[in-house]
């Protein structure tokens, strides 16, 4: 019996040794490998990935502070590199005095060939060498018998890809997401502080600042951003010309007609604020329906303001500033698509995306009711009609799409005859308005 025990025990403590002993080390990370593959730890990749560069980094989450502060860091400083390669004013003279004696035969037209153009770009600073391409040159050469361009057109080209580049990286320090657009609060806030930098704003009062702010931001807002998704490219703000009007008012001696005819400026934002004030007859900060039936010459229909406060956010039955400063965009600038797009949704009273028939007749009623009340002669319904579907041309048959209403270029004299009397009455008596003009000019 002992002997049995004793051989038991010389096994056990042998298989113990050789368990605590070297492993094929090989088999267990085969398995490692499989099972790591497996679980998704460490996919294979495609071999193009070794070649094609990595285009998209995803926004580091707001919890990550360090990650969100290093990229906010590294924002800023790629800003400032592209501020530091602007040109300067005294680079920009340099560069307008080299042209200046560099011209080319007859010197008189103020003209220089790619030849000279040449031999300037080797004169000016490394930040200027990039203006003198020869695909600038084509675009600005007028076909000049001697193979010239204006120096004057090259620098005035120069200068716009300056200012571009500067007010794209000044818009740019108030996109706080660093995705290339703006919010509502960050071009609020990018007005606001613009204000004191423009000489024609200098007669504002601090207490309308607020107001003068909402007033601008949305004009834009409502032109490029017309699907309301509460943000603007700033490359689209960059290609408009809403930027070039607000910076219109850093000239001292602008004219008065600019003024009036400049949304930006402090002549129109109170003109449209006082007209909202002289609208708010109980003073409460809001236009209740009749109060808005007052607008212009208090000639819109009562079914148009109906639906414009059935479609238009309003607060308890009320509309404030915002959603009225939209309704003037829409009212001022009836021939453009963004415009014809607010006030279409209004007309679509049925909600299927087009006037019909019936769309047409429900507003044209309220024109007609307006019209006998005052004594006017009515016109037969069902030849205005015909007559707004032969003006249109829609690709369906008693179906006006938005698309119809832009492309047919008289979207702006359909809406006025559809919403407001006198516009109505305007377009009925046209012609003999016409014939009185020129009886007048004569």
């Amino acid at each position: 019996m002992s002997t049995w025990v004793e051989k038991l025990r010389q096994y056990n403590a042998a298989k113990a040794q050789e368990n605590s002993g070297p492993k094929d080390s090989s088999e267990e990370r085969k398995m490692f490998e499989e099972y790591y593959l497996e679980w998704g730890g460490g996919r294979k990749r495609d071999p193009s990935y070794s070649s094609i560069p990595c285009f998209y980094t995803p926004l580091p989450p707001e919890q990550d502070l360090i990650l969100q502060k290093l990229r906010e860091e590294s924002r800023a400083a790629f800003l400032t590199r592209k501020s530091a390669a602007l040109l300067e004013n005294e680079e920009l003279q340099k560069l307008l005095d080299l042209l200046e004696d560099n011209l080319s035969p007859p010197i008189e037209d103020r003209m220089i060939n790619f030849e000279d153009y040449l031999k300037v770009k080797d004169q000016v600073s490394p930040k200027c060498k990039d203006y003198f391409s020869a695909i600038t040159f084509s675009k600005l050469y007028k076909k000049d018998p001697h193979g010239r361009i204006a120096i004057v057109e090259f620098f005035h080209y120069v200068m716009r890809k300056v200012w571009l580049q500067q007010s794209r990286i000044g818009l740019s320090l108030y996109d706080i997401s660093g995705l290339g657009y703006l919010r509502e609060a960050d071009l609020e806030n990018y007005i606001l502080e613009m204000i004191p930098t423009l000489p024609q704003l200098e007669g504002l009062e601090k207490s309308f600042y607020s107001f003068y702010v909402c007033t601008a931001v949305r004009k834009f807002f409502f032109f490029l951003d017309p699907l309301r998704t509460g943000k603007i490219k700033i490359q689209d703000i960059l290609c408009c010309s809403f930027l070039d009007e607000l910076l219109e008012l850093r000239e001292e001696g602008l004219p008065r007609e600019r003024q009036d005819s400049n949304w930006f400026s402090a002549a129109s934002a109170l003109r449209v604020y006082g007209q909202y004030l002289t609208l708010d007859t109980d003073h409460n900060g809001m236009l209740s329906k009749s109060e808005l039936g007052r607008y212009g010459s208090g000639t819109l229909t009562s079914v148009f303001l109906d639906r414009v406060f059935q479609e238009c956010l309003t607060y308890e039955g009320e509309m404030d500033y915002k959603t009225y400063l939209d309704f003037i965009l829409a009212l001022e600038n009836r021939k453009t698509p963004q415009a014809l797009q607010y006030l279409f949704k209004i007309l679509d009273c049925e909600g299927e995306g087009a006037l019909t028939v019936f769309s047409l007749n429900y507003f044209f009623r309220a024109v007609q009711e307006e019209l006998s009340r005052h004594g006017q002669d009515v016109v037969d319904m069902k030849d205005l009609i015909n007559e707004v579907f032969d003006m249109v041309k829609p690709d369906k048959s008693g179906r006006i799409t938005l698309k119809d209403l832009i492309r047919c270029c008289q979207g702006d004299i359909i809406v006025s005859i559809l919403i407001d009397v006198n516009g109505f009455w305007t377009y009925e008596n046209r012609e003999a308005l016409v014939a009185a003009e020129n009886i007048n000019n004569r």
